[in-house]
C-alpha cells in the first residue's frame, strides 16, 4: 500500500469520500483515539487548556481533546472536505483552513500546547514545483514556536518515510527554538512502530512530561550537548545572535570587536 502523501497532496487525497471513508472507518477511529491519548499521557497537561490540533481533519482527534481534560482546542487542516465533515459531526473545537507549510497563523503566545497527529510528514514532500520541503518546514517550525506560550509543550505523531525526513524535522525544530526529542513507541515492530516528536518552548521542569517507560531515541534530539571548551567566547556569542536573527529579533552587526572583553575604564 502506497504512503497517502506520495499519491497526492493531502486537499485532493482527502476528497469528499475519501474523508467520509477515512472517518467512518472504525480500525481508523480506534488508531486515531489511541495516538491522541498517548500524546497526551506524555505531555501530561492540566485540565482546560487551549491547544492547536495541527492537521485537524475531521476531528477524531479533537473529541478526544473535548473529553479528555476538557481542553478547549483549534483544528486547522488544509482539507476542505475533512473541515467539512468536522462541521457535519458538530465536533466543539474552532475550524481553521489553512496549510501548516505557510505557517501557522496565530498570535504569539496563543496556545498552551499544541498536538498533530499523522501530519507532519507531509510537509517533506514536494507537491508542485515551488514548493520546497526545507523552508515549508522551517517556516512550520518558527511560526509554531511563537504560537506557543513560553513553557509550552508540543507533541507531533507522525510516520517518517526514512531517516533523512527524520533528521530534517528533528533539524527544523532546534533551528526554530525548540528543545526535546523524538520517542519511539514498539521500535521492534515493522507494523506498529510510531514516532511521537515531543518538544517545548522554552524552559520546561522534566516532571512536567510524563516520560515514565518511554523508550527515547538518544540520537534524535533537539539540542544536543555542546562541549563549551571547544567554543570561544566570540562563537558563542555570534551563534546566538543568529539564532536570534532566525527568530525575527533586532540584532546588531557584527564586527571585529564582537566577543572581545572590554577593558576596565578607572
Amino acid at each position: 500500500m502506497s504512503r497517502p502523501e506520495i499519491s497526492a497532496p493531502p486537499e485532493v487525497f482527502y476528497s469528499d469520500v475519501e474523508s467520509k471513508k477515512y472517518t467512518s472507518s472504525s480500525r481508523i477511529q480506534h488508531i486515531q483515539a489511541a495516538m491522541t491519548l498517548r500524546a497526551l499521557d506524555v505531555l501530561a497537561l492540566p485540565p482546560h487548556q487551549h491547544i492547536l490540533d495541527i492537521g485537524c481533519g475531521s476531528g477524531l482527534s479533537g473529541e478526544i481533546l473535548s473529553q479528555e481534560g476538557g481542553h478547549i482546542w483549534v483544528g486547522m487542516d488544509i482539507s476542505p472536505a475533512m473541515l467539512a465533515v468536522a462541521l457535519d459531526r458538530d465536533v466543539e473545537g474552532d475550524l481553521l483552513l489553512a496549510d501548516m507549510g505557510n505557517g501557522v497563523p496565530f498570535r504569539a503566545g496563543t496556545f498552551d500546547a499544541v498536538i498533530s497527529i499523522s501530519a507532519i510528514q507531509w510537509l517533506c514532500n514536494a507537491d508542485s514545483s515551488n514548493a520546497d520541503p526545507k523552508k515549508r518546514l522551517a517556516r512550520f517550525f518558527d511560526s509554531l514556536y511563537a504560537a506557543v506560550r513560553r513553557g509550552g509543550k508540543v507533541a507531533c505523531q507522525f510516520y517518517p518515510r526514512d531517516d533523512r525526513q527524520t533528521e530534517s524535522i528533528l533539524r527544523a525544530a532546534k533551528t526554530a527554538g525548540f528543545s526535546g526529542g523524538l520517542v519511539v513507541d514498539d521500535e521492534e515492530s515493522k507494523k506498529n512502530k510510531k514516532y511521537y516528536l515531543i518538544l517545548t518552548a522554552g524552559n520546561v521542569n522534566s516532571n512536567d512530561i510524563n516520560l515514565h517507560g518511554v523508550k527515547i531515541d538518544k540520537s534524535a534530539t533537539t539540542r544536543p550537548k555542546r562541549d563549551k571548551k571547544e567554543e570561544s567566547r566570540k562563537e558563542y556569542i555570534l551563534r546566538k545572535k543568529e539564532l536570534m536573527r532566525k527568530r525575527g529579533k533586532l540584532v546588531a552587526l557584527d564586527s571585529q570587536f564582537t566577543g572581545r572583553k572590554r577593558k576596565p575604564r578607572f
